[in-house]
């Protein structure tokens, strides 16, 4: 019995060993990886993107690119892929036409055949050239700031701020107006932390936004000074005042505006105190100004100063910060040397030739003028965009090729998700080079395209009530930005240090020395 109950106690144990033994196998089996690679078809990648092709098509916002060869010596013509085959080009954000200015090249030439090609990598591995030096030290005295800080694109530079901003300020709360670009859009969204966005120039909105909040919460206002599809511009001085009413930082976006506002073509924040700083040259005004309000101008070296890049002004101190930690720049790649040479050389010019501004200016008028008296609708605004008001993107894409085809006039289509949808336009940006010749051989092309598509004219859109301002007798006249005095004004009324080539070097761009 005693054998028996034994060789039960040992059968007992053995089942024990046994189920523990299994338990541990099938818990082994659970945890192993379900294998699917031979029991399922992989993920059609090919056909989701087919798909997603498919309907840009459909809803007429897939976009076709020209292939546009801009001429140096006989711009605003270019040649399309045959050279014999030569177009006017229209649309350029090449606002004054200085990536073929001669002094700009010069320096771009000199500076390729001594520093070459590339920069050789980020300035945190590379490090920096005087070039580098320059530029920053001339961005910084353009905007009157104590430093600047170049970066690869303004794209790059307005999500690297802004998304640093709101990683590393606790409880930053971050107020957006609605037609922000989409850099701005990602900065933010990257910045991860709360945000409000206001209607487009709605102040009134803005400041009930910021009641919401204890003045010692910090807080960010990102907006932009020319909005570049509408040609819209924003009241810096009025969002500085709800700034400093509420302890707000303030993070302006001057891309569309630098080389094209202000004596020395530092943006609207300059022109806001046009007198002062035509006074004062490349010194600051004895009392504050616009500028001098702002905390954080971004900027773009791609548009009026004709090359590529962009760049963040700002104190020493936020510019120091910027450098030390924001991974859009850390990261980078430096800009070529002589990419750096040609920016500095075409803001030097442009400080120096307020004519530049003021040609650019007087031909946006004249074409405003003739297609208002053509009965074609352009979205009004006080600023150099000249947005012409189609209102479908199927028409929209075939008003630009008519134009191109039939006239040897480039002007591209904007639709959708550049605008919103029903709003697509086509969208006109003079320079000084567009003489009025030039002005009268587009207006024919309009009315003939206008004619040939029986697309809405302005008096169309007034008898449907009006959209975005065309035919909107509600909608208060747009006084241009340039004044009828300002554009009076010439080159020797220039304060005579805006001559002085010698912008002081910044000791931020290599970093502070305690």
């Amino acid at each position: 019995m005693l054998r028996f109950n034994g060789a039960r106690q040992v059968l007992s144990c053995g089942k024990r060993y046994y189920a523990s033994a299994g338990g541990a196998a099938a818990r082994e089996l659970q945890q192993r990886p379900v294998e699917h690679a031979t029991q399922e078809s992989a993920f059609d990648y090919d056909g989701f993107i087919e798909s997603d092709l498919a309907a840009k098509r459909r809803d007429k916002s897939y976009r076709y690119f020209n292939n546009i060869n801009r001429l140096a010596k006989e711009y605003p013509l270019a040649h399309r892929k045959n050279e014999a085959d030569k177009v006017t080009v229209w649309c350029s954000n090449d606002y004054l036409a200085l990536s073929k200015n001669q002094e700009v090249m010069d320096a771009m030439k000199k500076a390729i055949d001594k520093y070459g090609a590339g920069a050789g990598g980020t300035r945190n591995i590379a490090g920096h050239n005087k070039l580098t030096l320059q530029l920053e030290s001339e961005l910084a005295s353009l905007h009157k700031k104590e430093g600047a800080l170049v970066f690869s694109s303004c794209y790059v530079a307005n999500d690297a701020v802004l998304s640093l901003l709101g990683q590393k300020v606790k409880d930053l709360v971050i107020f957006s107006d609605e037609l922000n670009h989409a850099s701005m859009i990602v900065g933010i969204k990257h910045a991860n932390t709360k945000k409000h966005i206001f209607r487009h120039n709605d102040l009134q909105q803005l400041e009930q936004m910021l009641q919401q909040y204890p003045k010692s919460q910090p807080k960010l206002i990102a907006f932009e000074s020319v909005y570049s599809m509408a040609g819209s511009v924003a009241d810096i001085g009025k969002i500085c005042d709800l700034a400093e009413k509420y302890g707000a930082l303030t993070f302006l976006d001057e891309v569309h505006a630098v080389g094209l506002y202000g004596p020395q073509g530092a943006g609207v924040a300059e022109h806001a105190d046009f007198s002062a700083h035509l006074a004062a040259g490349s010194a600051a005004p004895a009392h504050p100004t616009v500028m001098s309000r702002v905390d954080m101008v971004t900027g773009t070296l791609g548009k009026s100063f004709g090359s590529v890049g962009g760049y963040v002004a700002a104190s020493k101190q936020l510019t120091d910060w910027f450098r030390s930690y924001a991974p859009g720049f850390i990261f980078t790649t430096t800009l070529p040397p002589a990419v750096m040479a040609g920016a500095a050389a075409a803001i030097r010019f442009s400080k120096r030739h307020l004519d530049l501004r003021q040609r650019q200016q007087m031909n946006t008028r004249y074409v405003k003028r003739g297609l208002a008296e053509l009965d074609i609708p352009v979205i009004p605004n006080p600023s150099h965009i000249v947005p012409v008001l189609i209102g479908n993107p199927d028409l929209a894409r075939q008003a630009s090729d008519l134009l191109m085809d039939r006239h040897r006039i480039y002007v591209q289509a904007i639709n959708f998700p550049t605008v919103a949808r029903g709003t697509e336009r086509l969208r006109i940006t003079p320079t000084p080079d567009h003489s009025l010749e030039y002005c009268d051989v587009l207006l024919a092309a309009m009315e003939d395209v206008f004619r040939e598509l029986q697309l809405p004219r302005t008096s169309d859109w007034a008898a449907n009530g009006g959209l975005l301002g065309c035919g909107d007798p509600t909608v208060p006249v747009q006084r241009d930005l340039w004044t009828d005095e300002q554009l009076q004004l010439t080159n020797a009324d220039l304060n005579a240090n805006v001559y002085d080539h010698a912008a002081e070097e910044l000791e931020v761009s290599s970093g502070i020395k305690l």
